[in-house]
């Protein structure tokens, strides 16, 4: 397998590839990448650190490495890293792309990741592709282009596409589509955890440790168990080398029984969720807004005044009501003829008329000057209201911090934005959305309490600059002790000190750390094995997967039951896609809703919903090779349920 990319990403995806699939990777990273400190996975921590940390300043031919037997440290497979400024042609065949099982390509930049795209399904019309854009439009339209161009190269028709093909298909990917919904969770009241892919709608809460002798309420299924601590146990390890102590995925009824006093992370709805909410666009504001309230008292008065001044016109020169009003509006805009000839009452009219008009014109001007300011302001930055508070405040507008805004926001969440640049990529955005932005250094004395932070619920860190977001946690949280934080950090040993610390000095404050890498590598690392990732959930530093496969050429699913498919710690089914999956021929219809008719049928009735998804599954459904499940794995779990299959595959 072969990995492009020019951040941790890239450098993540490879070790994970390596050290939980065992799969035997090309790195290829710009020159400057040798500068970053690699991230490691789990329990291949020592044997991917040497490898990883070691500058490779090496020349690969295509007739280098193992040809995929264990030839790194340990016996694991071989990885290669290649620096290359861009990924060329020469490079991608340089590094054997013609011959690679998959290609992910995860620059930050996504041009680059088409280009590359591009030129790869050229090389190899059969590679899996896997692409990381920011743009989720151009990426449906990007994914449908380049499975074209693999057909027409093949010469398949489009009614006999070979099973290869949809395994083998363009996969495009947003790092921060996928770890936005994690770095939202916290920061909402019950830290709700939700997955939304194509429709298909995973939440699922953490919840706090029950009482003493009491255990946790299971809800449909519990996903996990929680770090044995009554305190906040995120500040813990918790990832695969804590041990016992450790949070546990995907316990057996057993171990949630027995796990007194342990927080739990429960399945409370599988379900397909309905369209997005439309984009908030900027809307032309009422009349009545377009004034401020003093002057449209000033308005009144002034209309008032003219008013009277008709009123008594008319009874002091016997004239028509009509023509005396219009006579006062002649006076009141100084173009009448001066009353020399008329009456004492008719010139001190016609005098106060022309002063009613004088105090017009400034009325007038300030009317105009608030209408032209609103509709200014309407497609300029809000300042934060006096009085806000209930709201959470977000540190950077780039990539992540406009997902999880917009996520926010779909939540009908007040949000206040913090942003050092005016061009960042997130301004646009949140003038659309109509959020409050304080422009300014997050370090700098006096933004944070412009954004109200001694009155906001939380506090989201997801600028780039790891220092940056401590900094401004430490003093939030000297301004307001028990905020609710989390921190975008890259390096996990450092965010382990740092949350043992937070948690020591704030033991009543909810902390996160989240690394956008760490959420986002599995899901990448799955497509690359030719799987649908649904997307992941954080359970404090470790990832609980789910996954979308045919239970077909699964023996460990199919023709097993529900309940013995499930192996804890591993995999568990959560729900069967029931469009995808016919009844067998002369299968009857069950006696009682929800609940099989025989092993080959999946339930109906109340168990089946309208868009075809069965998430009540019983324990006894067999499952069958043409059905589609959906299914909660670990990361190991899903690498032993795939990885062998998809390495025997490649070797035929």
């Amino acid at each position: 397998m072969v990995v492009c990319g020019d951040d941790g990403l890239a450098h993540r995806l490879a070790a994970e590839l390596r050290g939980v699939y065992g799969e035997q990777v090309t790195l290829v990273v710009p020159p400057s990448g040798r500068q970053v400190r690699q991230p490691v996975v789990g329990r291949a921590r020592a044997a991917s650190a040497a490898l990883l940390d070691r500058v490779v300043n090496a020349t690969v031919n295509r007739g280098g490495g193992n040809g995929g037997t264990g030839g790194g440290p340990d016996g694991a497979p071989d990885e290669r890293e290649v620096e290359a400024a861009e990924p060329t042609e020469s490079v991608l065949a340089d590094v054997g792309v013609d011959r690679a099982a998959a290609l992910a390509l995860v620059y930050d930049d996504d041009e680059t990741n088409i280009r590359a795209a591009l030129t790869a399904r050229r090389l190899n019309p059969r590679l899996r592709l896997v692409l990381r854009l920011y743009n989720r439009r151009l990426g449906r339209h990007i994914e449908e282009l380049l499975d074209q161009a693999a057909e027409l190269a093949l010469g398949v028709e489009e009614d006999e596409r070979p099973g290869w093909i949809d395994d083998n298909s363009t996969t495009v990917l947003s790092d921060a589509d996928t770890a936005a919904p994690a770095l939202v969770a916290p920061a909402l009241v019950g830290t709700s955890k939700v997955v939304d892919a194509d429709g298909l709608l995973l939440r699922a809460v953490e919840r706090r440790p029950p009482a003493a002798g009491e255990v946790a309420d299971p809800g449909l299924c519990t996903l996990a168990l929680l770090s044995a601590t009554s305190n906040d146990p995120a500040g813990a390890e918790g990832s695969e080398d804590s041990g016992d102590q450790g949070p546990q995925l995907l316990p057996d009824a057993e171990a949630v029984a027995a796990a007194t006093g342990r927080g739990t992370v429960v399945l409370e709805q599988v379900s397909y969720s309905g369209p997005p909410l439309p984009p908030v666009r900027a809307r032309v504001p009422p009349i009545a807004s377009l004034f401020s309230r003093r002057l449209r008292w000033s308005l009144a008065g002034l209309v008032a005044a003219t008013v009277a001044l008709a009123v008594t016109l008319t009874l002091v020169t016997e004239d028509d009501p009509l023509h005396a009003t219009y006579v006062t509006l002649l006076d009141l805009f100084a173009i009448n003829e001066p009353a020399h000839n008329d009456s004492m009452g008719r010139q001190i009219l016609q005098l106060l008329s022309g002063l009613v008009g004088l105090l017009l014109l400034p009325v007038l001007l300030a009317a105009v000057l608030e209408a032209l300011g609103l509709f200014r302001s309407a497609s300029s930055l809000r300042k934060p209201p006096r009085g806000l508070s209930g709201h959470v405040v977000l540190l950077g507008l780039g990539k992540i911090g406009t997902r999880v805004l917009t996520r926010l926001r779909e939540l009908h969440i007040p949000v206040v934005c913090v942003e050092s640049d005016p061009d960042a990529r997130g301004m646009s955005t949140a003038m659309r959305l109509r959020v409050p932005v304080v422009l300014g250094d997050v370090t700098q004395e006096g933004v944070l309490e412009a954004a109200k932070i001694h009155r906001a619920d939380a506090l989201l860190a997801l600028t780039s600059v790891d220092t940056t977001n401590l900094e401004a946690t430490l003093y939030a949280r000297s301004v307001r002790p028990d905020l609710r934080t989390v921190l975008r950090l890259y390096d996990d040993d450092f965010a382990k000190a740092v949350y043992r610390t937070l948690r020591a000095a704030h033991p009543d404050a909810l902390t996160r750390s989240r690394s956008v890498s760490h959420l986002a590598a599995p899901a990448f690392a799955g497509a690359m094995m030719g799987r649908q990732i649904l997307g992941a959930i954080p359970v404090e530093r470790r990832v609980l997967l789910f996954a979308a496969i045919e239970v077909g050429g699964h023996p460990q699913l199919e023709g097993k039951t529900v309940g013995e498919a499930f192996r804890a710690g591993a995999w568990r089914v959560l729900a069967l896609d029931t469009a995808a999956s016919e009844p067998p021929a002369g299968a009857g219809t069950p006696a009682v809703a929800g609940a099989p008719a025989g092993p080959g049928q999946p339930p109906t009735g109340a168990a089946a919903r309208d868009s075809g998804l069965v998430w009540d599954l019983p324990d006894t459904y067999v499952l069958r090779r043409e059905d589609r499940v959906v299914l909660a794995a670990t990361r190991r779990g899903l690498a032993e349920l795939l990885g062998r299959r998809g390495r025997e595959r490649r070797r035929v």
